[in-house]
């Protein structure tokens, strides 16, 4: 029975490999729209928040659909629109008057994909039969990391062999990958989250809960304490080392992506060796002696060493949030998932932002604002010791 189910999870890694594309492959191309289209970098950027802000709306308003179309449906549905959202990426900035708006409708596109399968693809997988949901759970998440990689150093190599001018080229390859995954996802078989004859929890019976609360909050800040630093290491590497753009690129946020890759992925190959609670109590400690390091230690090379242990240090506070809170709410079913990711992403948007504004209340001293971040995993080591206590009486 297991083994047949080993086909739906793989196609849920694949379909975080998808979600990296959708997020991270657009920003490559940022400096090629503003030449080829004079597009002014200030509404170019603006790509990125409105990307997440639809994903966002994606997470809220899933709870109310996915239930009753059922997942296999939902699934294809993700992989549909990430797939026309790339197409129309190649195709609509040519057809448009203003080609930012060409650009701007691909992004709505691929960003409802791109939200449904961060709600979906989570408990997929935990309904999945396995001796170690938490492991599942981590290698699962590790996937968005090898796929952020992958699409960094890929395009790069590509654009380097064909030249950027032919990225349209590549845009249409990268939409391969969910069109074949979401035809995958027609075929395979479906676990069911919940048992026969029980209800998922509503969301008033969640926001009632001091236990759901808490969880989310850890959500919030595993978001905020990963991007807090990621979004700013390139910055770091540029300023600190006077490195190019590109190797600022592959010295901060490749080598966090690929710490925080290594990091899940060593959960899920020995997690059954591991206790998910004391992992994450350790990981959360070197996340905030991490941030320290990076405000404090006004040696450069050490800062950007930092921000690589902060990628290998918060690698599991996102799964193992999601594996705490299947444990704890075994019948937090669609809405639970749902509510978790969106709080994921609000950390992701908040954290950078708080980082942001710190820095420039000070004077644009990136250091104070990445101290200012440190309440970030300082909350998430509090919620992992309130779930401990209350789990323990």
């Amino acid at each position: 029975m297991k083994n047949q189910y080993n086909k739906t999870m793989t196609a849920c890694f694949t379909a975080y490999i998808v979600q990296a594309v959708v997020n991270n492959f657009a920003p490559l191309l940022f400096l090629t729209f503003q030449r080829t289209y004079g597009i002014p970098l200030s509404r170019i950027t603006m790509l990125v928040t409105i990307n997440f802000a639809i994903q966002l709306l994606v997470d809220i308003l899933s709870v109310s659909f996915v239930d009753k179309i059922g997942y296999r449906a939902s699934m294809v549905l993700a992989h549909l629109f990430g797939a026309v959202g790339l197409l129309a990426l190649a195709v609509l900035p040519e057809l448009f008057r203003d080609p930012f708006l060409g650009i701007l409708a691909a992004v709505f596109l691929y960003a409802i994909g791109g939200g449904l399968l961060e709600v979906l693809a989570s408990p997929v997988v935990e309904a999945c039969p396995s001796d170690h949901k938490e492991k599942a759970m981590s290698m699962l998440h590790s996937f968005y990391c090898w796929g952020h990689v992958g699409v960094v150093a890929l395009s790069t190599l590509f654009f380097r062999l064909f030249g950027i001018e032919n990225w349209r080229i590549l845009v249409v390859l990268w939409a391969l990958l969910p069109l074949c995954n979401g035809m995958v996802f027609t075929r395979v078989p479906f676990a069911p989250l919940m048992k026969e004859g029980e209800k998922g929890l509503s969301l008033g019976e969640l926001f009632s809960s001091r236990l759901f609360l808490a969880l989310f909050l850890m959500m919030v800040c595993a978001g905020a304490s990963e991007q807090s630093v990621s979004q700013w290491a390139s910055t770091f590497a540029e300023k600190g080392l006077g490195i190019s753009k590109t190797a600022g690129d592959l010295a901060g946020p490749m080598t966090f992506a690929a710490l925080m890759g290594a990091s899940r992925a060593f959960y899920g190959k020995y997690g059954e060796k591991l206790q998910l609670e004391r992992f994450m109590i350790y990981s959360s400690v070197l996340c905030i002696l991490s941030y320290l390091c990076i405000s404090l230690v006004p040696n450069p090379a050490l800062s950007l060493l930092s921000c690589g242990l902060c990628g290998l240090s918060v690698g599991i506070m996102w799964p193992g949030t999601f594996s705490k809170s299947s444990a704890a709410l075994p019948r937090g079913g669609t809405a639970m998932f749902a509510l978790l990711a969106l709080g994921g992403d609000l950390g992701c948007s908040g954290g950078p932002t708080l980082v942001g504004m710190v820095s420039s209340f000070f004077g644009d001293d990136l250091r104070l604002g990445i101290l200012a971040g440190v309440i970030f995993p300082v909350v998430l080591l509090m919620g992992i010791l309130f779930l401990r206590k209350s789990q323990r009486s």
